[in-house]
């Protein structure tokens, strides 16, 4: 066994512990506040967990921790966040990573064998963790009883998948290839349900897919405990290099003494540990002088029961807490009290993500809730159920109510929680007599990973009553929680006035008034109203059962159900999440193997780790770490950036700003055709978010700390008022200039289509918001100095040649001075082209001053706050239409938010318009400003402006049949372009009559579908259902792209092997793949023996800007296949020179195969590598793509969660040069624009600050929130002569099909709106508009925030009039 020795031995006791089977050991002189994420990525050679957010909320840092119990010789495997977890606490534990699961050189694991094989990675930042995620849960489930799974199976169940990848974020696959990945495992897993893969053909029996699959045998698991660490076993751990202290007392008392041993020797900063998981919420910018680890101390974790409650210690994990209270209390318990501990257990399991909930204590929650005003879903429902904590305060022990304990001051250091008792809940003596007990909370995630809205649990017991009508309320207890209140609290008024009540709709009327009344949120808490709608709604859901005439007294108790009329559908534990869905694709076999559906380049190296991204390569020698200070003001004058000590902190070496840059250099840190962003302010701060300086220090912790002790003194008098709205910007005529190529051209006669229309609709208002990027990997770089002045820079960005002419112009070099090498992205969208470019940048600057390398990696907050995102902007139009739906003019004024510097926003109107031209308008005509405002500057991110464009064409079609209250469908059918009409709107780019397939498209999707029939589905569920309503939509899209110039190189080496280069950047999309089968199709040309099979003899090489000049642009979704042809062109050039000599040898020989010719031409002086710069025909470089989507939603109108129930989507992507890449692309966008529409809020303050900074307020899509059956069917149009062997784009277009979403959203809203009517009052049931994102306050205030009032007024008048 390999040993590790880090660092040098300083007296004491080492840590000890092991990774991936290695043994580590570390002297105790380490900072204790070093997580292990840290440690690993900065002392090891393990770098698959990655950094993506710092938080627990993304999974990407996810590692197995296995802890071995010598009491019962068992080991305990669980996973962790990396990123939170103290590298002290691990002290004799072992970690496993990816790595450790298997690798290239050792074979990989059947886990990273079936994430490629399912084409379940894309950019693979993710990957690792996932990958770690399902290991735990196959490692986990192995453990359990239960009978034997059959060959290459697990003892894991479908249904226990999405719990196990719930913590687990991605950005590109849209989940359902990772899904089907870890369902591979399960052993009731039908094979038949399982999506694309590369392992068997859909038409092979099952027996046959079963061998196919990589081998699965748990008996050979990996062993993750490691013997030697059982023999060396040493608990107590003493930390102390006069600097920093860590104590592991093993008793109460001992924890006693070290508190008052603190205090008396003046040891202010003392922290008690458990997990550190609340770091993740509460952001420590400074150490502590102490840490204390409370997990050894037995009376803290331990779990008792008897007949009257279970306590639990405070240091018990909240996924043992579930486990406790899943087995409930001693034999004498009874059933009701049982079915009561597992809905907390049950409400527990949504609280945050599995890893999270592995190590963090229920004691540290509630101190946090306690302390903080953290908002506890725990303190919440223990509050419900009356429960105790029993504490320390200056050494005296007390047992209080739960209630009093959050009521009081917040504790100081000296006060410890001990235990949590929860009662044992029974019934009274009387027969007639039962519980009811239920939580609730309203959240954007329903499998948890988010704070809610409000949470609740309500505790009752209700008896029956001979005499009366109805059902009586003993007593009751209704806790709240969560909605901008300092702590949980109780509604002890709704408490006493329902207690002794008969529930009837007037008592729940009264009983809503005095909710509503009570639960009233903070002043600044967001979505006030909507939250008190909540706490009515909860108790009106808890309550309503009672008052039912039809409900027998014997059905009533803990799992009632309201029948259809009920609101919420309860969890089904036995069901999955995910249906299984259909993926339609026709593989070509013209080109092969273009055409063929491979799995994704390096795919099962994604998954394993071992590729290397640009903070994961070894830090150089005296390397530094940056981090931005950035300003928070939006207009201001700097006067000075400074440190409150009047000294550096720790690390710190030198702050760099604009004053840095050298004699000859310009303040540039990116820039397009349009104009350039400075680096840095200089005396003057633009916007909130700029960056103002970078702090140079010796470790990325150090700066990112330092960079937040920054004191910024800003001067704002008798500077004009910032511009921070697009109105501002036209009163002030502050806009960007278009040019004319740019500018979007007028459509028709907009007078006579105005002229020619029955009704009109004028000026009417669309506001859309900004959206963040959410890449998993943050904006990264890494600078080098080189000899004579040059510079080497490691970049994770889109257009290395901006990159590298950025960097040149900032340090006042010549660009033959300057190389940028980009390998891979972990993800951009983007995000990283424009606004990557001031990371490698700053970088370089700092690397020049310092003649030392530097590299940074941005946190996530920086990333979010100074990175920009989506334009946001403001629609006003007017639109003329017949009587029978057929739109005759429209005319459209937009303002699009650019922020402070140009960007590529002069593109966004042409982009926003070639989206729009989806109908026929007649006549359209256009005003569109691009205004310059002090916001930070937005930039590109996929399908930029089309997305907007798409959706303002929907809204303004949806508008047009409210008006006329006709349906949408015929609106959308009547302005269906024919291909004339088509051609006089988008020009050159329709192509011939024969590529327009958007008609055909139209009807196989109505028909694959079953559209019309769902319709009348859609209309009897919402004539039978009060509380939930459905709503179905479908629509097409037309998104024009341009293929770029770009350039490619192909060598073969001696040996045959053939080394690719290319402009574009592998972000995930696949380009690698495409242009590696691309490059085995036209070499095959030569048909010499062994030609055909080219496709492992091709390696696709980082792009290196000294190598490959004029890369271009890796964006608009064409680079791929603009890649392709580039390199098909060098192939070409290459079998052209190989043949004369191929057919020498042949007439020689009779044959000769590859690595013969290529030997012999190597001897002939053959020469073997050519280059070109691809450049499209011009008349052939604008096309279009066509699709159309089904999306049917369902809204829960008491809290206004919607629920995705399926899309159907089919998309033309002509003949596809990879299938599987192509669908992973469709439905990976399609889901991005699920979180535009429906989830992700990317708020700022009043000063232009991002405020939805972190994983905690920015929600991107989820496995429990996108689809939960999403069929994708690619068309192959065919041929299409002027197309890269017929192919077209599938990276962007397939985004803008979420808006189906969003209209099936309001389709149901529409429902519940005519519904509420129904109950009185004005409400305008289809003239309303359903704002972007679509969130839950948003949904359920169109719903109505007063739905149960009118719905009891509504019910207390038909009692009155019966």
């Amino acid at each position: 066994m390999e040993k590790i020795e880090i660092g040098k031995k300083m007296g004491g006791g080492n840590l000890l512990f092991a990774v991936n089977g290695e043994r580590l050991e570390i002297p105790t002189n380490i900072d204790p506040s070093t997580t292990l994420i840290e440690f690993l990525r900065t002392q090891t050679r393990f770098k698959s967990v990655k950094l993506g957010c710092g938080e627990g909320g993304c999974g990407a840092c996810v590692v197995l921790l296995s802890k071995y119990d010598p009491v019962h010789d068992k080991v305990e495997d669980y996973t962790v966040n990396s990123c939170l977890t103290l590298v002290c606490s691990i002290h004799g534990c072992s970690i496993t990573t990816s790595e450790g699961l298997g690798s290239q050189k050792e074979g990989f694991h059947s886990i990273h064998q079936r994430f490629a094989g399912f084409h379940a990675t894309q950019c693979g930042y993710c990957t690792p963790g996932m990958c770690v995620s399902l290991f735990s849960a196959l490692v986990n489930a192995e453990k359990k009883d239960g009978t034997e799974p059959s060959p290459g199976f697990s003892k894991l169940k479908v249904s226990q998948i999405d719990k196990a990848m719930a913590g687990n974020l991605c950005r590109c696959t849209g989940y359902r290839p990772i899904v089907d990945a870890c369902k591979s495992f399960a052993a009731d897993v039908d094979i038949e349900d399982l999506g694309f893969n590369t392992f068997w053909q859909k038409e092979e029996n099952k027996e046959l897919k079963v061998s196919k699959l990589p081998v699965y045998d748990s008996s050979c698991q990996i062993s993750t405990f490691p013997d030697f660490l059982k023999n060396e076993m040493k608990f107590k751990m003493l930390l102390d290099s006069g600097k920093y202290s860590w104590y592991t007392p093993f008793s109460i008392e001992e924890l006693h003494n070290k508190l008052e041993w603190s205090e008396s020797n003046n040891v202010n900063r003392v922290k008690l540990v458990v997990s550190n998981t609340g770091t993740g919420y509460y952001k420590e910018l400074e150490g502590y002088d102490t840490y204390i680890d409370l997990r050894y101390i037995p009376e803290l974790s331990m779990v008792k029961r008897d007949s009257k409650c279970i306590q639990i210690g405070a240091a018990v994990s909240i996924a043992k807490v579930i486990v406790a209270l899943e087995e409930g209390g001693e034999d004498r318990v009874s059933e009701g009290s049982i079915t009561i501990l597992k809905k907390i257990a049950a409400h527990f399991e949504k609280i945050a993500s599995g890893s999270i909930r592995n190590s963090a204590s229920i004691g540290g929650n509630l101190v946090m809730a306690q302390r903080c005003g953290f908002p506890s879903d725990i303190a919440t429902v223990l509050l419900a159920v009356d429960s105790s904590v029993e504490m320390i305060r200056s050494s005296k022990r007390e047992t209080i109510k739960l209630e009093e304990f959050l009521e009081r001051p917040p504790l100081d250091s000296k006060s410890i929680i001990l235990s949590i008792k929860i009662p044992i809940l029974e019934p009274s003596i009387r027969s007639n007599c039962k519980l009811m007990f239920d939580t609730y909370r309203a959240a954007p995630r329903p499998l948890g990973n988010a704070l809610s809205y409000l949470n609740a649990a309500f505790f009752a017991e209700v008896s029956s009553r001979k005499s009366a009508d109805g059902f009586m309320v003993n007593k009751i207890q209704l806790a709240f929680g969560a909605y901008g209140t300092r702590h949980a609290v109780r509604a002890r008024k709704a408490e006493e006035f329902l207690a002794g009540k008969i529930i009837d709709y007037d008592a729940l009327r009264k009983t809503m008034n005095l909710v509503r009344t009570f639960v009233v949120p903070e002043d600044g808490v967001s979505h006030p109203s909507y939250r008190t709608s909540l706490a009515e709604a909860f108790v009106f859901e808890f309550l309503h059962p009672l008052v039912k005439s039809n409900f027998g007294f014997s059905s009533l108790g803990l799992d009632q159900d309201i029948d259809s009329q009920s609101a919420t559908v309860k969890e089904n534990s036995g069901q999955p999440l995910l249906f299984p869905a259909k993926q339609v694709i026709i593989p070509s076999t013209e080109y092969h193997p273009v055409g063929k559906p491979i799995s994704k380049i390096g795919a099962a190296l994604q998954a394993s780790g071992e590729t290397t991204y640009v903070d994961d390569i070894p830090s150089p020698k005296d390397c530094l770490y940056g981090a931005f200070v950035y300003s928070t003001k939006p207009l201001a004058r700097v006067n000075c950036v400074r440190y409150e000590s009047g000294s550096f902190p720790d690390g710190v070496v030198a702050i760099v700003s604009y004053k840095d840059i050298p004699h000859g250099g310009k303040n540039i840190g990116a820039q397009t055709i349009f104009g350039i962003d400075s680096l840095f302010a200089d005396e003057l701060t633009r916007c909130a978010g700029e960056r103002i300086a970078l702090v140079v220090a010796d470790s990325q912790r150090h700066a990112d700390i330092a960079a937040n002790k920054v004191v910024i003194d800003y001067d704002m008098e008798n500077l004009e008022p910032p511009i921070l709205t697009v109105e501002d910007a036209v009163d002030k005529c502050s806009f960007f200039d278009i040019p004319p190529f740019l500018c979007p051209k007028p459509v028709g006669d907009f007078d006579k289509g105005m002229a020619e229309a029955d009704q009109k609709i004028l000026s009417a208002e669309i506001r859309l918001p900004s959206q963040y990027y959410f890449y998993m990997e943050t904006q990264t770089a890494l600078a080098i100095p080189d000899e004579d002045n040059c510079m080497v820079v490691y970049s994770s960005v889109q257009v290395p040649e901006f990159t590298h002419s950025v960097v040149a112009s900032c340090l006042g070099v010549p660009e033959n001075n300057i190389r940028v090498i980009t390998r891979r992205v972990g993800g951009g969208f983007g995000g990283k082209a424009i606004r990557a470019m001031p990371i490698a940048s700053a970088c370089a600057l700092a690397a020049h001053k310092l003649r030392r390398p530097v590299r940074m990696y941005l946190n996530r907050k920086t990333d979010m706050v100074t990175t920009g995102g989506r334009h946001p902007m403001k629609i006003s139009y007017s639109v003329g239409f017949k009587l029978n739906g057929k739109i005759t003019a429209l005319h459209l004024e937009i303002l699009i938010n650019a922020g402070i510097s140009e960007d590529i926003s002069p593109i966004m109107p042409s982009n926003i318009v070639n989206a729009l031209k989806k109908y026929d308008w007649g006549a359209m005509s256009l005003d569109i400003k691009v205004c310059k405002t002090n916001h930070t500057s937005k930039s590109a991110m996929r399908a930029p402006g089309e997305i907007q464009g798409s959706f303002i064409a929907e809204a303004v079609i949806e508008h047009v049949a409210s008006t006329l209250s006709i349906d949408v469908d015929t609106v959308r059918d009547k302005n269906f372009h024919t291909f004339d009409s088509l051609t006089l709107f988008c020009q050159n780019a329709a192509g011939e009559p024969d590529e327009y397939t958007l008609p055909s498209i139209w009807e196989k999707l109505a028909s694959s579908s079953s559209f019309d029939q769902r319709k009348k589905m859609v209309e009897q569920f919402n004539n039978t259902n009060i509380w939930r309503k459905k709503g179905i939509s479908r629509l097409p899209i037309v998104h024009g792209v341009s293929v770029r110039p770009t350039p490619g190189k192909v060598s073969i080496l001696r040996d045959g092997s053939i080394a690719v280069e290319v402009g574009g950047i592998e972000l995930g999309q696949g380009l690698w793949t495409k242009v590696k089968q691309m490059a085995a199709f036209a070499l095959s040309l030569i048909k010499c023996a062994g030609s055909d099979d080219l496709l492992d003899k091709v390696r696709v090489i980082q792009a290196d800007t000294l190598s490959m000049v004029q890369g271009g642009f890796t964006a608009g979704s064409t680079t791929s296949e603009s890649s392709c042809e580039a390199v098909r062109i060098c192939c070409n050039t290459l079998v052209e020179r190989l043949t004369p000599l191929k057919e020498s040898l042949q007439e020689k020989t009779g044959s000769v195969n590859w690595e013969t010719l290529i030997f012999q031409a190597g001897l002939q002086a053959v020469n073997l590598s050519a280059s070109t710069y691809y450049k499209p025909d011009f008349t052939a470089m604008q096309y279009l793509n066509y699709g159309a989507a089904v999306s049917e939603v369902e809204v829960n109108l008491l809290t206004g969660g919607t629920t995705i129930l399926r899309s159907d989507i089919i998309y033309d992507c002509g003949q596809s040069l990879n299938p599987a890449v192509d669908l992973g692309q469709i439905e990976g966008a399609f889901v991005q624009g699920i979180g535009f529409f429906m989830l992700e809020e990317y708020l700022t303050d009043p000063d232009g600050l991002v405020v939805n900074d972190s994983t905690w307020t920015y929600k991107i899509p989820t496995i429990d929130t996108v689809p939960r059956q999403l069929n994708v069917e690619i068309m192959n149009s065919g041929h299409h002569k002027n197309r890269v062997l017929s192919s077209k784009a599938s990276g962007e277009p397939p985004l803008l099909l979420a808006t189906s979403v969003h209209c099936a959203a309001r389709a149901a809203i529409k429902e519940a709106r005519r519904q509420l009517a129904s109950w009185g009052g004005h409400v305008n049931v289809s003239m309303f508009q359903l704002s972007v994102p679509a969130t839950m306050p948003v949904v359920k205030e169109l719903c109505g925030l007063d739905i149960v009032e009118r719905y009891l007024s509504s019910s207390l008048a038909q009692q009155s009039h019966s």
